[in-house]
This record gives structure tokens, C-alpha cells and sequence, in this order.
């Protein structure tokens, strides 16, 4: 399987998957579409994960929680994503301590549609890489990450990207939000 992963400049494939959205009786999901964001006018970051119940995929979604405001700062919509079903998300967030509390939904990609038109998926497991996309309130790619699947992300850098994003100037590297942009 070769992957060809959808990258910076290209528009990020339509959607509508059902995701995890609370753990109250009745209220655990809620279909989410790609027109969402676009609708409410703001930015996404939706990152993949490659299995649920597994050891590092917890602590990135975990730090994505508690990082959930600054990214709510940013006019920004989170949404992580697997190639799991909805109820295999909602029984983890039942069962682990730092995925109760979650602010932001967990979608299901059990179809492994949009991880495929994403060009996401590992060759041998069929389980999405560890991927973050940030996608302009237009619906345009303008970051991809990948890492491998046991490497987890930096939530801190993909803040920080999404900061020098909205500036809409030239930022230089380890440019951080406060500092001076590049003037061409």
C-alpha cells in the first residue's frame, strides 16, 4: 500500500462520521461533518491516533484536553480520530481516568474511508499514523505532522503552528506567539 497523504494546500475531504461526545445515557453521540467548522467560521485540528486501548495514543489525546482552551482561544475546533468504532471509544473513555472528562469529540472512522482518502493509513495494521491536520476555516490544509506509530506528538508544537498560521505573516523558526514576524 503506498501511501499519498493529502497535504498543505489541498482541500480536506468531506465527512460526516458519528463521534463520542459525552458519557451521559443517551447523549454519548453525535454525527459530525467536515461543513461544521466551516459553518462556525473557524479553524480545525483533527489528529489521528492509531488504536484505542493502547499506551501512548492516551497521553496525546489527554494533553490535547487540557491544552482544549487555548485551542477554544484560537477559534479553533478539535477533533481526534481513529479508525475505531464509537462504541470501542466510549467504552475507553469509560474506563480510562484521563478520557472521562474529555471537551472535544472522538470520531469514528470504522468505514477507514476518510483515513484512506487521507492517504493515512499504516500498510500492514490498517490503523491511521499518528497524524495532526490544521484546516483554515476554508477547509484548506495548511499543516500536516505525521509520526510514526509509536512516537507520540508535541501539542505544544502544533499550538505553536497554528498561532504562526493565523498570523497570515512570515514567522521564522521557533517563532512563537508575542514575537516578531518577518517583514518581506
Amino acid at each position: 500500500m503506498k501511501n499519498q497523504i493529502i497535504s498543505v494546500g489541498s482541500e480536506f475531504p468531506e465527512f460526516k462520521k458519528l463521534a463520542v461526545v459525552s458519557l451521559d445515557k443517551d447523549q454519548e453521540f453525535y454525527e459530525i461533518s467536515s461543513e461544521d467548522h466551516k459553518n462556525a467560521g473557524k479553524w480545525l485540528v483533527m489528529f489521528w491516533w492509531p488504536k484505542d486501548f493502547t499506551f501512548v495514543c492516551p497521553t496525546e489525546i489527554a494533553e490535547f484536553n487540557k491544552k482544549f482552551e487555548d485551542f477554544q482561544d484560537r477559534d479553533t475546533v478539535v477533533i481526534g480520530a481513529s479508525t475505531d468504532s464509537e462504541f470501542v471509544h466510549l467504552a475507553w473513555r469509560k474506563n480510562h481516568d484521563d478520557l472521562r472528562g474529555l471537551k472535544f469529540p472522538m470520531l469514528a472512522d470504522t468505514s477507514k474511508s476518510l483515513a484512506e482518502e487521507l492517504g493515512i493509513l499504516e500498510a500492514n495494521e490498517k490503523v491511521a499514523y499518528r497524524v495532526t491536520y490544521i484546516v483554515d476555516p476554508q477547509g484548506i490544509v495548511r499543516w500536516v505532522n505525521v509520526n510514526d506509530l509509536s512516537v507520540g506528538r508535541n501539542v505544544n508544537e502544533v499550538i505553536r503552528v497554528l498561532d504562526a498560521l493565523q498570523t497570515d505573516e512570515l514567522c521564522p523558526c521557533n517563532w512563537v506567539k508575542g514575537e516578531a514576524t518577518l517583514t518581506a
